[in-house]
């Protein structure tokens, strides 16, 4: 640590300069995202992500995992920065800080490089709004086993750092690319993938589709559900049974139940 570069002021341009990355624009000028906290650092470096700079408060560390987890870093190219407390509490974007910042290049992909396997399983997104739903959307699909998420006309930027935190750095596990709902319409026919929608108004109950087979999970908006064309063009149109006085699920639990139940009918047809 004796050899890192270390900052002690708040008005240092470097400092600045990650203060500007919580803002999209200089995200997209620039090609920088942030990640924050360990777990999602973590998770980036299993997937092969390099962080380019790690900026560092041992004040803040939680535990003993962060100094290996900071040489990790470091073996990788990162350069290596210790902030004051009061330097990291303005560069950190959570609460209650654990010490670690990374900055990551963007991971920027196209559809035609998702990695597919046979009878894939995917997510689509049309236009949500909340990093946090977007994020834990990530974070299920990681869990289902999912190949990819497809953001379509997205409204929120994927690399929002609060996409990353709610994700739990599964942005760096699941293969995220946007795309046009025309674009992403016509390869998910072009691969035969059929489409399945969620809206409270359909006859099918969401068990009663067959999901073993290659299938897009197809949600919308948190306040107005799937445009017309997403629902027009579905293969299925399903609902998820309401009991309770609500008509309506988070976006990102019907999500969570969509997915469970084709890798519950996948795992199921694989036993056979």
């Amino acid at each position: 640590m004796s050899g890192d570069f270390l900052i002690t002021s708040l008005q240092n341009q470097r400092i600045k300069q990650v203060v500007k990355l919580r803002q999209r624009a200089f995200r997209d000028q620039t090609g920088w995202m942030l990640v924050e906290g360990y777990r999602e650092i973590r998770r980036a470096l299993d997937n092969h992500y390099r962080p380019s700079t790690l900026f560092t408060c041992p004040a803040f560390y939680l535990g003993k995992n962060e100094p290996p987890l900071v040489e990790q870093c470091r073996a990788a190219g990162a350069e290596i920065i210790v902030c004051t407390e009061p330097v990291f509490e303005k560069i950190a974007y959570r609460e209650r800080p654990e010490g670690l910042l990374a900055i990551l290049p963007q991971m920027r992909a196209s559809l035609d490089q998702l990695p597919l396997r046979p009878q894939p399983l995917l997510v689509v997104a049309e236009a949500i709004e909340k990093p946090g739903n977007l994020g834990t959307m990530l974070r299920s699909a990681d869990a289902a086993g999912a190949d990819a998420v497809i953001v379509c006309d997205p409204r929120t930027d994927i690399y929002n750092p609060n996409v990353v935190r709610a994700s739990i750095g599964t942005i760096f596990s699941v293969p995220v690319v946007t795309a046009t709902f025309e674009t992403t319409h016509a390869w998910l026919r072009q691969h035969r993938i059929q489409t399945l929608a969620a809206t409270p108004h359909a006859r099918q109950t969401y068990t009663e589709p067959d999901l073993t087979s290659g299938v897009a999970i197809v949600l919308g908006t948190e306040q107005f559900g799937l445009s017309e064309r997403w629902m027009s063009a579905a293969d299925w149109q399903v609902r998820i049974p309401m009991h309770g006085q609500a008509d309506s699920l988070n976006v990102a639990a019907a999500a969570t139940i969509l997915l469970f139940e084709a890798r519950r009918q996948r795992d199921a047809a694989a036993a056979v």
